[in-house]
């Protein structure tokens, strides 16, 4: 018998997958911990505020709605577009990719199934590079 696959990415099943909002805040709480204790996340951890708690808050809010879930960050904080919300940070391709290298060792961290770390994963890969491409363009003046 085969494992039977979830459709991640319809309705709410990855905020399933992803253990609700409490599974997204200790998801998010290790990417902060890791970002804040490697040599690989320093450089993206002097982008953000000495103090974490907000952007702690805004990311866990941000995925719950992201993986299909409440949108809470909206309901608090408005409505954003990622890439713009950071444009005024220079992200290179060495400030995405140590952001998806904290990000990857913070999915890892979780009990998620396989299939749901490779495709969560697979997906934030998406809006960092786009991300990337929008500050690049932004600060290439």
């Amino acid at each position: 018998m085969t494992e039977e696959i979830p459709l991640y990415g319809v309705e709410d099943t990855s905020f399933k997958a992803a253990g609700q909002y409490d599974g997204i805040k200790q998801m998010v709480d290790d990417f902060y911990d890791i970002m804040s204790s490697t040599p690989e996340g320093a450089q993206i951890v002097r982008m953000h505020p000495k103090d974490l708690s907000i952007s702690r808050d805004k990311l866990t809010r941000f995925l719950c709605g992201w993986t299909g879930g409440p949108k809470l960050y909206s309901e608090k904080y408005g409505s954003i577009a990622i890439p713009m919300a950071h444009s005024h940070l220079r992200i290179g391709l060495g400030e995405r990719d140590a952001w998806l290298f904290c990000m990857k060792q913070a999915i890892d961290k979780q009990p998620f199934a396989d299939s749901f770390k490779t495709y969560l994963y697979e997906q934030l890969c998406v809006p960092a590079e786009r991300t990337r491409v929008v500050s690049e363009k932004l600060h290439a003046k």
